[in-house]
């Protein structure tokens, strides 16, 4: 498959995608003139949603974000665009707090750093490391921002490894009408579980405080074509040998193809060998796509190095995809893990023509309102799909109803055909949810499609 070139970071950080930028753009200028920016679509990270908003604002102070804020006409906050549906869409405009993007300060004596709204993981790993801290847990890609992955609810990895969301102790938000608005867990234990997951509905993170633990060093391990039956029997043994564990399988051939085993080095650690439940160790770094570079890749072959560039799959500062895609998530309790692998396996040729690569992955009960994984330790299956929406569109309610028996539960910002009936009453405080956001966007200024028919309906 020849690669497609994708564009720079910097246009993602605007939520602005260029099709055709070869076109777009003058041989030697690295900017489009204004009139052809006017021009262009603004889409998503994986470029399958053209943004509605015909607006998007880029405050540099908090000043200028109450500005934006106390206007009545619809708005969204819009982060690294790394969703696959319309929950970060408006009718009329969006705001990108890219400009906003720091470590405010570290509080030693709390272990808590407070960041402002539109920092990336990237933007403050590093200096969290030089300063002795570590986040508990990462994305796959530190390219998206903090504030994003939180009100959406992602996650990371590790069975005994809460979701990033789990973090946070406190949120500062622009409210609508330009209200600031600081919830604390220590302040706000009544509503504080609801804010944090919020799905962009009660108003604009500007600020967040995050608790941190003593920075450490880490080393990752590949084994490749692990049978898919020493998988499923031994699954909460695999999942738990290392501080955090991801499959990868493209549900071919009775295999899962890759096992990435990430470990502290600074505790008990284990060598695994040259084999792994029946899996062979890889000689070299790999891509989670076998046959793609793995150059954007985390260094792995048991190489130690510190925490934000063995966690994230993908480097800091590098582009980890290669193409237009799409991307799913469901995730079910993981005490169901071994009948859900089975019944996902099962759709192994219907899915092959269309998938890129799927991911399983385990992840700690959490306290979160509108959590995937609140109240409930839980199996998470990721798919990363070939851009080929009508047949993706068939495929996923046949996943839906085979994994419907476990109560599953759809990633908030990933694609999925389930009925919003059925998602709403998976969570135990929805009506409380939909209260908070009544409470605190009574006019709604944040309500959007997405919020529309899957919240408000």
């Amino acid at each position: 498959m020849k690669r497609k070139k994708f564009i720079q970071t910097s246009l993602l950080a605007t939520g602005t995608l260029l099709t055709g930028m070869n076109s777009c753009l003058p041989k030697k200028s690295k900017e489009a003139p204004r009139s052809v920016v006017s021009k262009l679509k603004r889409r998503n990270w994986g470029r399958n949603i053209t943004f509605k908003a015909n607006d998007l604002k880029h405050p540099a102070t908090i000043e200028e974000v109450r500005e934006l804020m106390s206007t009545g006409s619809r708005k969204k906050g819009l982060g690294s665009t790394h969703s696959y549906n319309d929950i970060a869409d408006s009718p009329k405009a969006q705001i990108s707090l890219r400009k906003l993007n720091k470590i405010v300060a570290i509080d030693k004596s709390t272990s808590t750093v407070t960041i402002e709204g539109g920092a990336r993981y990237e933007d403050i790993v590093v200096q969290l490391h030089v300063e002795g801290y570590a986040l508990h847990n990462m994305a796959s890609l530190p390219q998206i921002t903090v504030a994003g992955a939180c009100v959406t609810g992602t996650h990371g990895s590790g069975t005994d490894n809460g979701s990033l969301p789990t973090a946070v102790n406190g949120v500062e938000m622009c409210l609508p009408g330009g209200d600031m608005m600081y919830f604390s867990r220590d302040k706000n234990p009544d509503v504080f579980d609801g804010v944090v997951v919020n799905l962009g509905g009660i108003g604009l993170i500007t600020r967040l405080d995050l608790e941190v633990m003593p920075t450490f060093d880490a080393f990752q391990n590949i084994y490749l074509d692990l049978p898919i039956k020493n998988v499923i029997n031994h699954f909460d043994e695999i999942m738990a040998s290392g501080y955090s564990v991801s499959l990868f399988t493209k549900w071919q051939n009775d295999i899962i193809d890759q096992v990435w085993i990430k470990q502290r080095s600074d505790g008990a650690t284990t060598d695994f060998g040259t084999e792994f439940f029946g899996g062979s160790a890889s000689d070299r770094n790999v891509h989670p796509i076998i046959d793609l570079s793995a150059e954007s890749c985390t260094d792995q072959m048991g190489e130690i190095g510190p925490w934000y560039e063995r966690l994230p799959h993908f480097k800091i500062n590098a582009m980890p995809s290669a193409f237009d895609e799409l991307q799913s998530e469901y995730f079910v309790p993981v005490s169901s893990a071994a009948d859900a692998i089975q019944a996902i396996a099962g759709l192994g040729d219907l899915m092959a023509p269309h998938l890129y690569i799927s991911e399983v992955r385990t992840i700690a009960a959490d306290d979160l309102w509108m959590s995937p994984l609140y109240k409930r330790p839980s199996v998470a299956f990721h798919f990363t799909w070939k851009p080929h929406w009508p047949e993706v569109k068939k495929i996923l309610p046949v996943i839906e109803e085979r994994l419907s028996p476990f109560g599953v539960r759809p990633h908030w910002a990933k694609l999925y055909t389930m009925d919003p009936k059925q998602i709403r009453q998976s969570y135990d405080k929805f009506p409380d949810f939909l209260a908070l956001l009544k409470t605190y966007d009574p006019t709604g200024t944040l309500r959007n499609d997405y919020l529309d028919r899957v919240v408000y309906s």
